[in-house]
């Protein structure tokens, strides 16, 4: 489990083809600090398990054809900039909001706002993850941990909004997602309980 909270924004600096999967080599020297073989940690809002700790704070994950299908990771070349998080500990504040690093698909960024001490970021999803989010609500972006600032849909596409301030803008890859460019979603997972429970 993660908090939506990142620690580092680290770097791909290699990706490798395996059958059905690939590797990914990382650099993150704050998340590989007390990482070991079989640790959790969220790139970009996915759940990975170390492989490999390896020197110069690099560690490898292994990405199955499923995770790739269903996140940004398979575009990972292009912006190889990724928000890295370990597990929470139960000594830790949950400072964010319960993020399990289970995408449940990507949207896409359809506006940017600035503002003098904030950035609305408008976000296109599918209708299938639409009913998940609520204004005032929690939704993980790439993993990072945000409340929804406003809900929409226009000609039949549904958005949303968050507003991103300076701390976000400067310690993620948020910044980074231009018009256009995807990111990884995860929705409050006590919503698709609640559905769930009421559908039975």
């Amino acid at each position: 489990m993660f908090t939506g909270i990142v620690e580092e924004v680290g770097r791909v600096v290699e990706k490798s083809d395996l059958p059905d999967a690939v590797r990914l080599r990382i650099r993150g020297p704050v998340v590989t600090s007390d990482a070991s073989p079989g640790d959790s940690i969220a790139v970009s809002g996915v759940c990975l398990t170390v492989v490999d700790v390896l020197p110069g704070g690099e560690f490898t994950t292994d990405v199955m054809a499923e995770t790739l299908n269903r996140s940004t990771l398979r575009h990972v070349g292009e912006r190889p900039e990724v928000n890295l998080e370990r597990a929470v500990t139960v000594d830790r504040r949950l400072g964010g909001h319960i993020v399990q690093g289970h995408v449940d698909g990507t949207g896409r960024v359809i506006s940017r706002t600035p503002s003098e001490h904030w950035e609305v970021v408008r976000i296109a999803l599918c209708s299938d993850l639409a009913r998940y989010v609520v204004e005032k609500g929690s939704i993980a972006v790439d993993g990072v941990s945000l409340t929804v600032s406003g809900l929409g849909n226009d000609a039949g596409q549904d958005w949303f909004e968050v507003s991103l301030i300076p701390t976000t803008l400067a310690e993620t890859t948020l910044s980074q997602v231009p018009v256009e460019g995807n990111v990884n979603l995860e929705v409050d997972v006590i919503a698709k309980y609640v559905e769930r429970l009421l559908s039975r």
